[in-house]
Formats: C-alpha cells, structure tokens, sequence
C-alpha cells in the first residue's frame, strides 16, 4: 500500500534535563542528540514502518542543515521529493524533562511544498493516503488526488482556500494551535478527530455521528511525548487508506500515539507494523 505525507519537517536538537529550567537558571542535559523531525518528518517515518515504505513530499532550506536533513530521512526509510528554498533551514530545539514531557522552541519560517514545485504529484493517483502537514492551497489539491486526505488545523489556513473535501482532521483537546471548531471547513471533513492523550479522545463524521475512542495501554514506561501526536495521526491515515472502518482506524492511531511514547526520541518507539 504507497502512502505519503505532504508537509514540513525541522531540525530538531534535543536535550534531556532533570526538569526544564525556570527564568534565569542553568541546568546541564543528561544527554543530547539531534535528527529531522517535526510532524510532518514524524507521520511519514511512522507510515514508512506500517506500510514498508512511504514518501514525503516536502520544501527544504538550500544549506547544510537542510540537505542533512534528507539524508537523515532516507536513512529512517523515507523516499524524499523536496524542493529545496534559497534559505536556512527551519530547526528547533526541544527540552525534555524527567516526566518525558517536551518543550518546543522553533526558529525559522515554515517550509511547505507548492504545486508549483514540480514535484511529482502525478504518483498521487496511485496512493493509498496521504497526511498533510504543511504546503500552499495547491499542494493541498494535489494531496486530495490519494485515496484517503488526513490533514491537521495547522494548515488551516491553505485547508480553507483549497476547499477539498478532507476524510479527516485531527485536531488536539489541548493545543491551541491544533483545536477546531466544526463549520469552519467547506466541504466539511467526513470526521474530525481530538485527541486527548492518556484520556483517548472523540470524533464526530459529518453526518452527526458522535463517539469516544480510548488510549491504548503503553507498550512500555513513558520516555518521550515527542511526536506523540504525528504517530497518531500517521497510524489514523494508514487506517483509512487501508480501507478500515473509523474504529478500526482509531484504534491502530492510538496503539501508534502510546509505542511512541515509550521510545527515546519520536522514532525509536514507533510501532513497527499495521
């Protein structure tokens, strides 16, 4: 089954403290690392593992960061087509305390795909599902040509614009900057999704069908929460491009959401088939 993501990824640091450090304090990282990361980069090395292989349709910074950044993805699984800008590279930096609980600074613009791009979107018509994180109304389009459109409130703006009917959204209960209120999508999604963390979450179809889907048990202890959340949705997508029913889907996204939180870093938890 081919799968993809349209979307954005940074380079991302990362440092473990002992607790994150209050207004003019030091504190010294147990350990650090760095790697591609971000939720696009996230859902499509998730998709990858449950589908064998995916592809990310991507924009990257024209500089060192940027061109390691490919190379990093492709050494997670991923099939890379990025347009590369004439700018630095979005990257991050992220604390994670001894709850595994993370905080996120990101500097730089958001780097997404445009249709213009040149990418070859035509290998869209033969694709399963497609999660969409980032990109101009037109790239949204092209994502809509898969069998199945997964999109976060991230991107709403381009979501508005490019009035595609999604199969889902999948917002937070808890970040701002992924809540969303119903009606304010034409054509509305067919779902639309919150999470809610260890509490599950809830869904309402278009069609006023209403329900609540439970968190799954964890795999293992909690180490990380980053990419809890793009886990899920990339798990979500899979589900729906595999032609599950909703439950079924939500199911598999939530089994994705707790096996990456048991891993260091969002990929070492991952689930690693459907």
């Amino acid at each position: 089954m081919r799968v993809a993501v349209v979307g954005h990824v940074e380079w991302i640091e990362f440092a473990r403290v002992p607790h994150l450090p209050s207004a003019g304090e030091i504190v010294h990282a147990l350990e650090a690392w760095e790697a591609p990361a971000g939720g696009g980069a996230v859902a499509v090395v998730q998709l990858a593992k449950l589908a064998g292989a995916a592809t990310f349709y991507t924009a990257l910074g024209d500089d060192e960061r940027g061109h390691r950044t490919e190379r990093g993805l492709t050494e997670l699984g991923v099939r890379v087509r990025a347009a590369y800008r004439p700018e630095p590279q979005r990257r991050g930096f992220t604390h994670l305390d001894a709850d595994g609980e993370r905080t996120i600074t990101i500097i730089g613009r958001r780097h997404g795909p445009k249709a213009e791009d040149g990418l070859p979107w035509d290998e869209l018509d033969d694709t399963a599902a497609v999660y969409f994180t980032a990109g101009n109304p037109g790239a949204v389009r092209e994502a809509r040509r898969a069998g199945a459109l997964v999109a976060t409130p991230r991107a709403f703006a381009e979501l508005v614009e490019a009035r595609v009917e999604l199969d889902a959204l999948v917002s937070s209960g808890s970040d701002p900057g992924e809540r969303y209120d119903v009606g304010r999508l034409e054509p509305p999604p067919r779902v639309v999704v919150r999470t809610a963390g260890a509490e599950g979450g809830t869904f309402e179809t278009a069609d006023g069908r209403r329900g609540r889907f439970e968190a799954t048990p964890l795999p293992g202890p909690p180490k990380d929460a980053y990419g809890c959340g793009d886990s899920f949705a990339a798990g979500l997508t899979y589900g729906l491009g595999a032609g599950m029913e909703l439950e079924a889907a939500l199911h598999l996204a939530a089994r994705c959401g707790a096996a990456c939180l048991t891993g260091k870093g969002p990929y070492e938890g991952q689930l690693r088939q459907a």
